[in-house]
């Protein structure tokens, strides 16, 4: 009797454990991005991912990383050190490109690797067109690149077209006026689009004199026909109907990336310091605020609202791809 009563003893005690330690881990549940009110996407280089990040409860909700997806091994260096990351089609994919090479779109939900493909010469950016195709932006290569978007055949064989840009660090297409915009060192540079899905291309139409040098970032002004413009030594809203350049006062030089959103929503500043010597940091700055996010370990390039981008994009949209019409 006293064999089983012990027996039974140890039994109860494992039960509580097992419970104990279920309720536990129930607990200590990762962040779930579905909960996510105000978002930020950020092209973070500390472990080569795009990632989001709940900026309520200061906690990374989701990332992406090449080695964790199906990207073959050999191909894993085409997305070190990401460049930009972008929320598109409705939210429901990230768009991404690293500075090895590589742009990457892939679906938030199962992290699932729609496309991928190598645009070299130090990628900065990428941008959808219309019909799904992807154009990106080369620093290094002085070049922007237009890729058919072909979800059953990559990254192999991929048809692709580089345009002569110097210093590409950035692209953004413009609904409303069906042109793609791109910075171009001391130029805002306009291009038209063919509109042909299996072989695209892009056409100067215009220039724009830029005060400075070395544009880095471009990106939409939320609510606005407008366009941020940031390099080396200052912000710029440039106001595409009245064709008119404003400059915004800004504490901060080499500002990579800026976005802004509806009210309540910062306007969002990267923008290293030098504290590390290097083109990233561990925080995030607004215009009306010194930081509105730290984490040290963080190397973050640049930070994008997940938010709907009406200037760019029709709301609703879903994704598309070349292979649609076949």
């Amino acid at each position: 009797m006293e064999v089983l009563y012990k027996t039974c003893c140890l039994m109860m005690m494992l039960v509580n454990l097992v419970f104990i330690q279920t309720v536990k881990g129930q607990h200590a549940a990762p962040p779930d991005f579905k909960n996510c009110k105000k978002c930020i996407v950020l092209s973070e280089q500390s472990v080569d991912r795009a990632a989001i990040l709940d900026l309520t409860q200061k906690k990374i909700v989701w990332e992406w990383r090449a080695k964790l997806s199906g990207i073959k091994p050999e191909h894993f260096t085409w997305f070190k050190h990401i460049s930009d990351a972008k929320a598109v089609y409705n939210g429901e994919y990230i768009l991404t490109t690293a500075s090895g090479g590589g742009v990457a779109l892939v679906r938030i939900s199962d992290k699932k690797l729609m496309f991928y493909a190598y645009a070299g010469g130090n990628t900065h950016s990428a941008e959808l067109l219309p019909d799904g195709n992807i154009v990106t932006a080369s620093s290094n290569g002085n070049y922007i690149t237009v890729f058919r978007t072909d979800t059953l055949n990559f990254p192999d064989h991929v048809y692709h077209k580089n345009i002569p840009v110097a210093f590409a660090h950035n692209v953004v297409w413009d609904k409303k006026n069906k042109v793609l915009w791109t910075a171009s060192n001391n130029k805002l540079k306009i291009y038209t689009y063919n509109f042909n899905c299996e072989m695209p291309d892009l056409l100067l139409t215009d220039s724009i004199g830029l005060p400075g040098a070395q544009a880095h970032d471009l990106f939409p002004v939320y609510g606005k026909n407008a366009l941020w413009i940031s390099n080396t030594t200052s912000v710029f809203k440039y106001h595409i109907n009245t064709k008119k350049l404003e400059k915004i006062s800004v504490p901060y030089k080499d500002v990579k990336s800026i976005s802004s959103g509806p009210g309540g929503y910062p306007t969002l500043l990267i923008a290293p310091e030098n504290t590390y010597k290097a083109w990233w940091t561990d925080d995030i700055h607004s215009l009306n605020e010194p930081v509105i996010f730290k984490q040290e370990g963080l190397k973050m390039y640049k930070a994008r609202w997940f938010i709907e981008n009406s200037f760019s994009y029709q709301p609703g949209s879903t994704i598309r791809v070349c292979n649609d019409n076949l």
